[in-house]
């Protein structure tokens, strides 16, 4: 699975994908697409993460992706993508009529959808911190999603906005207050 570290190969293949249909896109251009989608502003902020030295020890922790357990695929479909604006990265299945088991994103942040009995246990709650969470809601609240209108909260030192998906996981995203 390709991260940030293959930010310059996924722009390159960016450009050639889109040139075959007639698409000219700068390399300049095609970086600064590739950082916004690992959720960063400027390509040159996310080559500065590039070129950073790991830890002395050796040990460097990257994001962690939830795994969240779901039950219908057109549900997950409606909520994930419809609802909460995600693009699938990818699926797998073992074979036909097999659980799927897939990527979702949407900037920075990944989840991983699972049918898999043993991945995960329906009902559980990962916290998501952000920037921009009132944009978010109200981007939410926009869609008119039948299921669920949420509200922003103020917590005191921090906004949050939670959802709940059709298999009762919950998504808390909080922005810090300055």
């Amino acid at each position: 699975m390709r991260d940030f570290r293959d930010a310059k190969a996924m722009a390159k293949a960016m450009r050639e994908t889109l040139a075959t249909r007639n698409i000219d896109l700068s390399h300049s251009e095609a970086l600064e697409i590739v950082a916004r989608q690992f959720g960063v502003e400027t390509w040159n902020i996310l080559s500065a993460k590039i070129e950073e030295k790991p830890p002395e020890t050796g040990i460097a922790f990257e994001q962690a992706v939830p795994i969240v357990r779901i039950f219908d695929v057109a549900k997950a479909h409606e909520f994930y993508l419809g609802f909460l604006g995600f693009s699938v990265d990818w699926e797998h299945r073992y074979g036909d009529n097999f659980p799927l088991y897939t990527q979702v994103s949407r900037g920075g942040l990944r989840l991983h959808l699972s049918e898999h009995a043993g991945d995960a246990t329906p009902g559980g709650c990962s916290v998501v911190y952000m920037k921009g969470i009132r944009a978010f809601q109200k981007e939410l609240i926009g869609k008119n999603y039948r299921y669920m209108k949420p509200g922003l909260e103020d917590e005191g030192s921090r906004l949050e906005v939670e959802v709940i998906d059709p298999f009762q996981n919950r998504l808390r995203f909080m922005e810090l207050k300055d």
